[in-house]
């Protein structure tokens, strides 16, 4: 009597038919009985806890944790992972806590259920965050132990299995995240048969209208393609066997979401979805591989570039294959992939595999290695600013769609599609990404957010004293690098509000005969105290953003001395702004300021000092808060470029802008836009440029002028 049966025997009659027997048999073909011995326990343990409980399709909820635990045993995952699955929603829908299932299985199943627990216990702003935030600690509990995201996407998958009971709504919004995150989260670490499960179902449940089309249109293609497979397998299996090679041959056919995804990237039809069909050829080692290639390609022509050797160059999550696509009989194409048995496990099963086969080739890559190089990156996500912010970088990071470059010694670096050198430079080390100043791509000069090509061998400058620029952050596609770069810019920022801050107190305590040194410890920390800080740097932080006002802080400060409030109301030495204050001083796009013009300030909340012209139109509105602007000049000699905007009115002739922007750049003024209308006879042309001053503004306009066909050349006010 085998040993399953014997335990069935025991279990309540009205087990014994039931979901958890079939799964005691998938069980009893790999693990030990003492193993089976402590699922059993589980079972009955969520079996209790669950009792009485319905799913909305009306089954009893026990099915559902039974069911994700037989999707787990199919990927033949240990018994840890079985347990967890059996109780991962124990704690989320009955009284029982996690302290219980630790006395109870320990701490391993407890710390995995702990993972795959949702936060609906806490409450949240809004049901995004609530989303991000359980997602940020399912990721966090994967970095400790990987069968974390292995039972959630057993879970996942047998949701989107009995989806139907949901509404309408609720369906497309789960079938959305499955597309957009647990999908890419199944195939990064190259999981192939969830992932291709979890992209049909979501498919389906998301556009049900494209799924049944597309669904019609394959199943009537495939009758015809059917007696071309089987013409050319035989064809390849006589050429293997006369050359004694040894093969595994299988037809394979690529599914609906993969094809609806390359219809729709490419921009074409299914009839020209070379792959549609293909055949894969499954061998013992990879010597055989490449002879296997050899051979086929004698028999039938290779298609050109459309060659890949994912064994040499494995895909990011770990796949390795050989993949040809041929010129069939009458010319009809077809991919054939060729791999060994270990490589079609691990394509199978990814990192699940880990737990039950060990590669038997050297060379055979782990995708378990992948996915921790993987889960080391997402360490350095939750430097994020909030969950949000985390989940968008790691959908962003999810799509593995890759570049394969080199670095000068010629190690391999893996990219995303249309990664720049900027990400390279990140991917080596955050340090070389924050000095980088230059890229070289095969040995040429190349802007640094250049896109990143196969084969390139890229080399990053780097320079003491470099740092980040904020633009970068729009054009780099890793999150790794638009983490860094938004993580140093929030350090500078804090740094320069501080330096602001400092300022702005300073300059606020001189009606007092007061200054930042003469102030006295117990002074500022009878303030501090009545500030609810703790630091005289988080004030002046404060301060420079605009969160704190200097005059309130300094009058508090004053108060401390005894003395007279009323010289808080004498008039303040203005503030001297020299053009290098970043990103805490910021210059108003209604009257773009310069150099010579009569300015004000106004203190803005969190965006600092926001410098106006006195002559704007929006300062009659903001001195509606006289508390917020301080008087602001410009510092002797400054130095840099400013925005500003002009108009010129011309008569409307061919060649005239290129002449007017010539004489702009004459006088060494960049253009950053320029617009241009026309009126009948007349245009008018509009440039954004930068100049010094006001002094070299007028320089442009007097050049323009000159022209005969410029009727009228004016500065904008905004």
């Amino acid at each position: 009597m085998d040993y399953a049966a014997a335990i069935r025997d025991r279990l309540p009659a009205a087990w014994r038919g039931s979901d958890f027997s079939s799964l005691l048999s998938d069980l009893e073909t790999y693990l030990s009985p003492a193993d089976i011995e402590g699922v059993v326990a589980a079972y009955e343990f969520s079996a209790k806890a669950h009792e009485g409980q319905q799913r909305l399709s009306g089954e009893a909820y026990i099915s559902h944790p039974v069911a994700v635990a037989k999707i787990l045993a199919g990927l033949h995952l240990d018994a840890g992972s079985i347990k967890a699955a059996l109780l991962h929603d124990v704690v989320e829908d009955t009284p029982a806590t996690l302290h219980d299932i630790e006395v109870e299985f320990g701490d391993d199943v407890a710390l995995l259920v702990d993972g795959v627990s949702k936060l609906d216990r806490l409450r949240f702003d809004s049901a995004l965050e609530a989303q991000a935030e359980s997602f940020r600690k399912m990721l966090l509990a994967m970095v400790k132990d990987l069968r974390v995201i292995l039972v959630k996407l057993a879970d996942r998958t047998h949701n989107m299995r009995t989806i139907d009971a949901l509404s309408s709504a609720k369906r497309r919004a789960i079938a959305k995240e499955t597309l957009d995150i647990y999908a890419p989260i199944a195939n990064r670490l190259g999981i192939y048969g969830i992932k291709t499960e979890l992209e049909d179902l979501g498919f389906k449940t998301f556009a049900p209208f494209r799924y049944r089309v597309l669904e019609r249109a394959v199943r009537k293609a495939r009758g015809g393609r059917q007696q071309f497979l089987n013409k050319l397998q035989t064809n390849i299996s006589r050429n293997l066997a006369t050359n004694g090679i040894e093969a595994r041959m299988m037809a394979r056919e690529k599914h609906l979401y993969s094809i609806y995804s390359k219809m729709r990237r490419k921009k074409i039809p299914l009839s020209d979805i070379a792959d549609f069909n293909g055949l894969r050829i499954i061998v013992g080692d990879i010597d055989t591989c490449y002879r296997v290639l050899g051979l086929i390609h004698q028999l039938y022509k290779p298609m050109p570039g459309r060659f890949k050797d994912y064994i040499a160059i494995p895909r990011v999550n770990g796949y390795q294959s050989l993949h040809t696509t041929l010129f069939g009989p009458n010319g009809v194409p077809l991919e054939v992939q060729i791999r060994t048995e270990d490589m079609d496990r691990l394509a199978e099963r990814g990192i699940a595999a880990h737990w039950q086969y060990k590669a038997v080739d050297k060379h055979t890559y782990s995708a378990e290695a992948r996915a921790r190089e993987w889960l080391t990156g997402l360490i350095e996500m939750q430097e994020a600013a909030n969950s949000e912010e985390f989940l968008e970088t790691v959908k962003v990071d999810l799509f593995p769609d890759k570049v394969y470059v080199f670095t000068p010694k010629g190690d391999i670096m893996r990219l995303p599609s249309g990664a720049t050198a900027v990400d390279f430079a990140y991917a080596v080390h955050t340090d070389v990404g924050n000095r980088c100043v230059a890229a070289k791509i095969d040995g040429r000069l190349v802007p640094l957010k250049s896109a990143l090509s196969n084969g390139d061998t890229v080399e990053i400058l780097t320079a003491r004293g470099a740092k980040p620029n904020p633009n970068w952050v729009n054009f780099v596609t890793t999150a790794k690098a638009r983490n860094a770069i938004r993580a140093y810019l929030k350090n500078l920022t804090r740094d320069e509000a501080r330096t602001l801050g400092r300022r702005l107190l300073e300059q606020a305590l001189r009606p007092f005969d007061l200054s930042n040194r003469k102030l006295r410890k117990r002074w500022i920390e009878k303030v501090l105290h009545e500030l609810g800080e703790n630091e005289l740097d988080r004030v002046y932080e404060q301060l420079g953003l605009g969160e704190r006002l200097a005059p309130v802080v300094a009058a508090l400060l004053a108060q401390q001395q005894g003395g007279d409030q009323d010289q808080a109301k004498r008039e303040r030495k203005p503030l001297e702004i020299a053009g290098t204050e970043g990103l805490v001083v910021g210059y108003a796009r209604c009257c773009n300021p310069i150099p010579g013009d009569e300015i004000i300030g106004f203190l803005s909340s969190g965006l600092g000092v926001v410098i106006h012209r006195t002559s704007c139109p929006n300062v009659a509105d903001f001195r509606k808060h006289p508390t917020k602007w301080i008087p602001v000049d410009w510092q002797r000699g400054i130095k840099g470029e400013f925005q500003s905007e002009i108009q010129v009115r011309t008569m409307n002739r061919v060649g005239l802008l290129a002449e007017v922007a010539g004489r702009i750049s004459a006088t060494k003024s960049n253009i950053d836009h320029v617009n241009v209308e026309t009126d009948g006879d007349a245009s008018t042309l509009q440039f954004r440029l930068k100049v010094r001053d006001r002094g070299h503004l007028a320089q442009v306009l007097r050049s323009i002028r000159t022209n005969p066909d410029v009727l009228k050349v004016q500065r904008l006010t905004g």
